[in-house]
């Protein structure tokens, strides 16, 4: 049987991490939304054999134990004892290693996937708590809307979803590695969200009081090392966005514009400074 899944980046609204646990790993607290800018996942089952295979049309991933897409599928065979083999293809459009959540949202792909295909009856809940085994960011993904995102980034609530929207994403040419990022974090020294004030605009849908309060705690720290974030930032902005911040640990940049004007005027400013731009829309 075989089963196309779209799997959609995400970009943080906001990114706060009140504490670490004891093992070291961080509480998250964030909001998350989905934007239309995708990977296309193409789940085949194969019977007979218990083989995994992925393959992607970018040079730039592993396609064994160390992809998550990978993962995904040796997990629920695994745990379900599925004697089937799986081929993943992925047709990447996503960014890799941008903070958009690729990685995370075609494993996202996957544990749905598999889920109908072998009718395995699990509810996004369930994946979702699947998904943290794998990465941090694969439970958002696996629901895939506007969400407030707590502890491990298992505990997903729901949102409104945004209002329709153009969101500007810019990935500069540079390489950030996550765990150097999360290692640099000063709990004492944090200036942390004020992530009622945004849950209380978002839950009115009254999106002018949620970009005030829009915020990543992780921007300061990967825009030490590459200033040139701060600088995208810094031009969204003046072209025009309604709000513009880091995804992730970076190093990709979005900016939020209500009008497709203003988003191409935003995208005129930063094309010649950054080549991997791009204009999507919000999922809603």
């Amino acid at each position: 049987m075989q089963i196309v899944e779209k799997a959609a980046a995400k970009i943080n609204l906001s990114l706060d991490t009140p504490f670490s646990h004891p093992d070291g790993s961080q509480e998250w607290e964030m909001v998350m939304a989905a934007v239309d800018l995708a990977d296309y996942v193409t789940i085949t089952t194969i019977p007979k054999r218990t083989k995994i295979e992925v393959r992607t049309d970018t040079g730039f991933l592993p396609n064994d134990r160390r992809n998550l897409a990978f993962q995904a599928a040796h997990i629920l065979q695994m745990r379900f004892n599925v004697m089937e083999g799986v081929k993943i293809e992925i047709e990447k459009h996503i960014p890799v290693a941008a903070g958009l959540g690729g990685g995370s949202s075609d494993a996202a792909a996957v544990l749905r996937g598999l889920n109908r295909i072998w009718k395995l009856g699990l509810s996004l809940a369930e994946l979702a708590e699947i998904g943290l085994e794998i990465d941090a960011d694969v439970p958002f993904c696996v629901y895939s809307q506007t969400a407030y995102v707590t502890g491990k980034g298992e505990k997903i609530t729901p949102l409104p979803k945004m209002p329709a929207a153009w969101v500007v994403i810019a990935k500069p040419t540079i390489s950030v590695s996550t765990p150097v990022i999360l290692r640099q974090i000063d709990y004492e020294r944090i200036g942390h969200v004020n992530t009622p004030a945004l849950l209380a605009g978002a839950h009115q849908q009254d999106w002018q009081q949620v970009y005030p309060y829009m915020k990543n705690v992780l921007e300061p720290i990967t825009s030490h090392h590459y200033p040139q974030i701060l600088d995208l930032k810094a031009r969204m902005l003046q072209s025009g966005a309604c709000a513009a911040q880091m995804s992730g640990t970076g190093p990709t940049v979005f900016g939020i514009c209500e009008k497709q004007s203003r988003a191409q005027r935003v995208l005129n400013s930063i094309k010649g400074f950054c080549k991997e731009v791009y204009i999507v829309r919000t999922l809603s």
